[in-house]
Order: C-alpha cells, then sequence, then structure tokens
C-alpha cells in the first residue's frame, strides 16, 4: 500500500510539474506579431557563422539579406575557402549590393568550440555597438532584428531564441520538432519565467562594448559550449539573460534517426558538462518515468493498466499539442507519436550524456570529458 501511494504520488507530482512548465512556457511566448523597425534605430551587425551547403541555404541566405532594419552589415564567416557554401554567399552578395555584407575566410583556435573559432573574427570585424550572432540555418522574418531589440531591457546582459523546429519531412524530422518545440523550447521558457534564464546559441544579441569589456567574444571560449559560457558570464555580471517573445523558426527538411540521436547526445553532454544540477533532474522530464511509476501505483492497487497509461498520456501530451496549436508551432496527426518516441529516447540521451567519448558537430568530432576542458580533432 505505501509503494503503491508513493508511486502515485511521485506520478501526479511529475505531472503537474510537466502541466506547470506548460503553463508558465505559454505565459512568455507570444504568437508571431509584425514589429516595425523603431525610429532612430541603431545599426546592427550580424554575423553568420556557416559550414557546408543545407537544404535550405539558399533560402536562409535569402532572408538575411531582407530584413526590414534601417542599417545592418551581414558579416558571413567561413573556416575553409573550398567551403562550398562559399560559392552561394559570395553569390548572394553580389545580388544585394544595397546591404553591406562580406564574407570572411578563416580559422582562430581560440577554444575547442569550432563554431566560436569561425564567429572571432566577423567580431572583430564588426563596425557596430550591437552585434548578433546568428546561426546559418535561422529563418530570419523580416522583422527579426526588431524582436530580438524589444527583448532588451535595462537589466539585459543577452538576449537569445531558442529554435522553433518547423517543415518536418517525414517522421524523423516530427520527432527532432517535438524534441526542439514542445520540450526544449517550453522548458526554456519555463526557466526565463522563474529567473533561470539561459542562453541558446541560435541567436544572440550582445551589446559589443559590454562584451568587450569583459574578454570579448574569447571570454565564451571559458565552456565548450558558447552559449554556456555566455549565461555564466551575464549571470556573473548580474545581469539576465532574455528570451524574444515569437522564437524563430529552423525548417527541418528530412532528418533521420541516426542524426537526431547525434544532436540530441551532444547537446545532452554539453548540458551535463556546463550545468550538472540542472541537467540531473532532465531524467524526469517527458512522460516517461511518470507512466512507469503510475503503472506501478496501478498495478499494485489492481487497477487497469491500459487504462492508466491511456490517462497518463492524455494528461501529459494534450497540453503540449495545445500549446504548439496556441503558438502557430508544427502539430499534425503524427505529433503525439512523435512526442511518444521522443519520451521513449530520452532516458537513454540523459544515460548517454553520463559517459565519455566522441560526438560529432558539423564533421568536427567532439570529446566531451567529465571536466570541461575538451579536445577536438577536424575531421578532414
Amino acid at each position: 500500500m505505501e509503494l503503491t501511494i508513493a508511486a502515485g504520488l511521485a506520478s501526479s507530482a511529475l505531472l503537474l510539474s510537466n502541466l506547470a512548465s506548460i503553463l508558465l512556457a505559454a505565459s512568455r511566448l507570444k504568437r508571431r506579431h509584425v514589429i516595425a523597425p523603431p525610429v532612430g534605430a541603431q545599426p546592427v551587425s550580424i554575423i553568420i557563422p556557416s559550414r557546408g551547403v543545407e537544404q535550405f541555404t539558399q533560402e536562409t541566405l535569402q532572408r538575411a539579406f531582407s530584413l526590414d532594419w534601417p542599417r545592418y552589415e551581414l558579416i558571413f564567416c567561413v573556416a575553409h575557402a573550398e567551403d562550398p557554401v562559399v560559392r552561394l554567399i559570395e553569390a548572394a552578395v553580389a545580388r544585394h549590393p544595397e546591404v553591406s555584407a562580406r564574407l570572411l575566410i578563416g580559422d582562430d583556435r581560440v577554444s575547442a568550440n569550432p563554431k566560436l573559432n569561425n564567429c572571432v573574427k566577423g567580431w572583430q570585424a564588426a563596425r557596430h555597438d550591437w552585434v548578433i550572432l546568428a546561426d546559418s540555418n535561422v529563418l530570419m522574418p523580416r522583422d527579426y532584428v526588431q524582436h530580438l531589440m524589444a527583448a532588451w531591457r535595462p537589466d539585459t546582459g543577452l538576449v537569445c531564441s531558442t529554435p522553433i523546429g518547423s517543415r518536418p519531412d517525414g517522421f524523423w524530422a516530427e520527432v527532432e520538432c517535438a524534441f526542439l518545440n514542445t520540450l526544449q523550447a517550453r522548458w526554456q521558457y519555463a526557466g526565463e519565467a522563474l529567473g533561470l534564464g539561459f542562453a541558446q546559441g541560435k541567436s544572440m544579441l550582445w551589446n559589443k562594448p559590454m562584451l568587450d569589456a569583459h574578454g570579448g567574444i574569447q571570454a565564451l571560449a571559458a565552456e565548450i559550449a558558447e552559449d554556456a559560457a555566455a549565461t555564466k558570464l551575464v549571470n556573473g555580471l548580474g545581469l539576465n539573460v532574455n528570451l524574444v517573445a515569437s522564437p524563430f523558426e529552423q525548417p527541418l527538411g528530412q532528418r533521420s534517426f541516426v542524426e537526431i540521436w547525434s544532436r540530441q547526445a551532444r547537446w545532452a553532454r554539453l548540458r551535463r558538462v556546463t550545468f550538472p544540477l540542472f541537467f540531473t533532474p532532465e531524467i524526469l522530464t517527458g512522460a516517461a518515468v511518470p507512466l512507469l511509476l503510475a503503472l506501478i501505483a496501478a498495478s499494485s492497487a489492481g487497477v487497469s493498466l491500459p487504462t492508466t497509461a491511456l490517462c497518463v498520456l492524455a494528461i501529459a501530451y494534450l497540453p503540449e499539442c495545445l500549446l504548439a496549436l496556441a503558438k502557430g508551432w508544427c502539430l499534425s496527426p503524427r505529433s503525439v507519436t512523435a512526442m511518444i518516441v521522443r519520451d521513449v529516447m530520452l532516458p537513454a540521451i540523459w544515460a548517454r550524456a553520463w559517459f565519455g567519448g566522441a560526438v560529432e558537430w558539423r564533421g568536427n568530432a567532439m570529446t566531451i570529458r567529465t571536466r570541461e576542458l575538451t579536445d577536438l580533432e577536424e575531421i578532414a
């Protein structure tokens, strides 16, 4: 009887925390709306580290040249001249002489993080006090800069946006949407609502003089993940990491199980190394643990196991679907199945994060150990 009560209470508590996180996130998130550029808008430098050609590279490039901001410069950073993306960037620059844009090639080895190394030259070349570090696969809306600037407040040290997965092609891409949107973005916004905002490297708005006064972009080499280093730096200054009210899309296209596993394992390992106290309870997110506890309680009490499972899954996934529907995120007849598969994968990903070994980031093998120092070996 005691086991039944304990398991039932634990399952209920986890399901309630899941619901609370959705409500907190919903209170912070706004459905996308267009923001006009303010009068007297300050110029902005946008640094875009690029590597390789992906399915949506042409479109994301075009979006970068079509922003509704009075004055901005684009600084594309590529580590190697032979990278096939160089040709596409050069062609885009030539098509848009009205936009100040440059392509910088070279690799500054300031850290074990290849993305950060690629950004250093862009940071040094940026002409303006406001600098955005933007991943090349972010699908920037025309009011991209406005949304970032609108989230900056007097106590802000950094503004970020989580990636919202869109345009999935196939079931595994929908599983990635389930990871990115109603799980990871949801918990990040819930954390911000509780005063625990942390950075996300997809889109980062910096005040350049502020960061330069505290070590510049090289200060982000303090951690293997630049967003973890950014979070610790900003919090150390007594400032906050704020999130945009309407996060930006990342079009996915096709995805495979192997790609999702590799990406999620890498991110989990990075979180475990940089924020171990916050990473440890991640095993309790998703529906797997509360479902297991509910089934234990139901078995001990003689309650129907299929009925119990259906009730738990409905309580877990219906609010997620409503959140996606309310915010205009990807939602399809396969979404619940994708969420279930995601939650089956979560415990295995969590366990994998506690072991060393290599993970891959865009052709770079990164050996992430229990210490924050890492080795990186470039794959030819």
